[in-house]
């Protein structure tokens, strides 16, 4: 199942953003001084526990993606099915084809070997 435009852009715009925010940080365009933290360690205690509860709400997102997909039928695509049904309809037209040729000219020939004049 592959995602939607939609659910493509929206990450796209998540990413970009993040970057955003990542330059903006290392080039000191904006930095959070460390003596709000310092003053404020319910805020620090608060972003720690926030942090830790989305980190382990997307580790458990992502194992439970990772397993379905492991784990899941290992079923042919409609694609390689229709190909398995050519292949078999191939070989049956294959082997047709030398029952006639069997029949008409008689076995099959060597290579480089010429068949016998008919008459």
């Amino acid at each position: 199942m592959r995602p939607g435009r939609t659910v493509l852009l929206l990450w796209s715009v998540v990413i970009i953003a993040l970057v955003i925010l990542e330059l903006a940080e290392v080039t000191h365009l904006f930095t959070f001084p460390i003596s709000v933290v310092v003053a404020d360690p319910i805020s620090l205690v608060v972003s720690l526990v926030f942090t830790t509860i989305v980190a382990l709400i997307g580790a458990i997102f992502i194992g439970i993606y990772m397993s379905t997909r492991l784990l899941g039928p290992r079923t042919f695509t409609p694609f390689e099915e229709e190909m398995l049904r050519m292949r078999g309809d191939l070989h049956e037209l294959r082997q047709a084809v030398d029952d006639l040729r069997a029949r008409t000219v008689g076995p099959k020939q060597e290579p480089g070997r010429e068949a016998p004049p008919r008459r």
